[in-house]
């Protein structure tokens, strides 16, 4: 049985009280050893700690007179994976105008088991900070856009436009380029993200308000679905295209048909004109979204750059879906029906002139936050990816001279061991390597505690998620989860457990997946509708199923495992229930 981990944070005592929610969709595997240094590196708190301080700062929640200088509070790693800190993010609920506690534990926990108490203690209250985050939500109601997001993409963006020739850099140089750019933006990338991410409440809590005041909750996911501007979206509409262009030439199509393992190296050996155009704009869409693919906060994942196979298999399934999947048209529809129902909704509470202005804030602060948060948790990944075509060099050079086993093997040092080893002054053995990356394998085996309060949780006793219980659904039975996307659709149900081979999922299925990362989402447009085991309202994947129009339920617990693929299912997008039509 494995009891421990290659590295893990020191965890707070004071606050106390940690949770797998939202941190276990972006960081859904084990923490590996390299990327321990965004929450803790060797100069001691890792900049995704730092960040998480500056936006609570700036955003008035927290004082630094509150935490420790040298503890990691916000983000901790233990028994392997990531986890949020639940108490200092109830100070947010308990400090904020108009919040309590209770309605941070709402969104991140709702039924779940084990959740303690929240109880007040001396210097919870702290009315100066009341006003600061007062004053900060008054400003994301009246603010027209985010200057600092765009320059920061104007940033990341320049990093793959200029970036250096690879392969002429020795391994010290790629390294040192690599932790330069990371001491230098990630802490700051990364602040701006949790900064605009926590802001992204705002609208959203007046607009649930105002929905339940009018008797219409189910409204929500209306007013916050086609708004235009996602930059996750955007890479399913470039899809599209060029699946519509593989869908036109019967060249495309037979290659296609041969499937996709190897398909990006057989498109670049052909010479026929219908390739060569389709291998061209390919190569576009790989330069402005290159960066996604599963697990992309991890410089040892694939991305749609470093493994082209990946998006082609998506591409493929959009090749075989006809017009009425086109993304486009779906996200001017539910742009329209947010429009109407925003003004709909509005002059029934005209008589209330404080909720009527306060509902038309919010409509148009949704519009900047929700894609402002989007395109800051991009920024980051479009960094985190310039670490990776980098290291990867890395890894497949020490491959061919015998120093590592795998070409994501960097990935299984620490940064000192990495630094220590490019620049000649110790090397991890082979061997060792190999034994880190088996118990990688073990731990992944391994379900993690959703939550945990009050000390480390022991890792021994973390059961095999293959042994964890459950129970096969029932022809009649329905599912509770969480609206992500509003629409009700009937169909088959297609569990596809990797995003890597999604070959199974036929036009018009549902997609059952396990998780909401982007990598997944364009599998959302050739499907019906989408299951998905984990996810929060406002994650990513669901923000972007809303621009893409496509019916979705998450946080449906062990759909993966309990609905049998070839199903009929039903998912109500609107109230997140899932019903069992009928079974295979």
């Amino acid at each position: 049985m494995v009891s421990s981990w290659l590295v893990e944070t020191d965890l707070s005592e004071e606050w106390d009280f940690y949770t797998r929610a939202n941190v276990g969709e972006v960081f859904p595997d084990p923490v590996a050893p390299l990327s321990f240094f965004y929450f803790q590196n060797e100069n001691g708190l890792g900049g995704s700690e730092h960040g998480f301080r500056d936006a609570y700062y700036r955003i008035g929640v927290m004082a630094p007179d509150e935490l420790p200088d040298d503890e990691c509070v916000f983000l901790g790693v233990t028994g392997g994976y990531a986890y949020l800190n639940a108490s200092a993010l109830r100070m947010l609920g308990h400090r904020a105008p108009g919040m309590t506690a209770k309605d941070i534990d709402d969104s991140f926990f709702g039924d779940a088991p084990g959740v303690p108490e929240f109880v007040v203690k001396d210097g919870f209250d702290r009315p100066e900070l009341t006003a600061k985050i007062g004053e900060t939500f008054q400003w994301v109601l009246t603010t027209p856009n985010l200057p600092d997001v765009l320059a920061h993409e104007e940033l990341v963006n320049g990093f793959r436009a200029s970036r250096p020739d690879f392969s002429t850099m020795s391994n010290a140089e790629l390294t040192d380029y690599v932790m330069g750019l990371a001491d230098e933006h990630f802490r700051v990338l990364f602040g701006e993200h949790i900064y605009v991410t926590f802001l992204a409440t705002v609208p959203v809590g007046i607009l649930t308000a105002v929905c339940n005041a009018v008797g219409r909750p189910t409204d929500l996911l209306k007013l916050i679905a086609g708004l235009g501007d996602v930059e996750s979206a955007a890479p399913s509409m470039v899809m599209w295209e060029l699946g519509r262009l593989a869908a036109g030439s019967a060249e495309l199509g037979a290659m296609f048909e041969t499937g996709t393992d190897g398909l990006d190296a057989r498109f670049r050996a052909s010479d026929h004109a219908d390739v060569a155009r389709f291998v061209e704009q390919f190569d576009r869409f790989l330069f402005s979204y290159g960066c996604r693919g599963p697990n992309e906060w991890e410089s040892r994942s694939p991305t749609w750059e470093t493994e082209p196979d990946l998006a082609l298999a998506a591409i493929d399934r959009m090749r075989l879906s006809d017009d009425s999947h086109a993304p486009a048209g779906h996200n001017a529809e539910r742009a329209a029906e947010r429009e109407a129902l925003g003004a709909e909704i509005a002059a029934m509470i005209e008589g209330d002139p404080e909720a009527h202005g306060q509902f038309l804030a919010a409509l148009h602060s949704a519009t900047v936050f929700m894609p402002g948060r989007e395109r800051t948790k991009t920024n980051c990944i479009k960094l985190v990816h310039e670490f990776r075509v980098a290291l990867h060099e890395i890894g497949r050079r020490c491959v061919a001279d015998g120093t590592m086993n795998d070409h994501r093997d960097f990935g299984l040092m620490t940064r000192p061991e990495l630094l220590d080893f490019v620049h000649g002054r110790a090397a991890v053995p082979v061997e060792e390597l190999r034994r880190r990356a088996e118990l990688m394998t073990e731990v992944a085996l391994l379900q993690e505690p959703f939550l945990f309060h009050g000390g480390r949780p022991d890792m021994a006793s973390y059961p095999r998620r293959d042994a964890v219980p459950t129970t096969e659904v029932e022809a009649g039975e329905v599912m509770q989860g969480v609206p992500g996307c509003p629409g009700t659709y009937r169909g088959t149900a297609r569990v596809v457990l990797d995003s890597h081979d999604p070959t199974a999922l036929a036009p018009g299925d549902i997609l059952v997946a396990p998780i909401t990362d982007p990598s997944w989402t364009p599998l959302f447009v050739p499907a019906g509708a989408v299951v998905v085991d984990v996810g929060a309202p406002l994650s990513h994947a669901i923000i972007v199923s809303r621009e893409l129009g496509i019916p979705c339920v998450v946080s449906a617990t062990d759909a993966t495992k309990r609905i049998p693929d070839g199903a009929t299912i039903e998912v109500d997008g609107d109230t997140g229930k899932v019903t069992i039509v009928d079974l295979p």
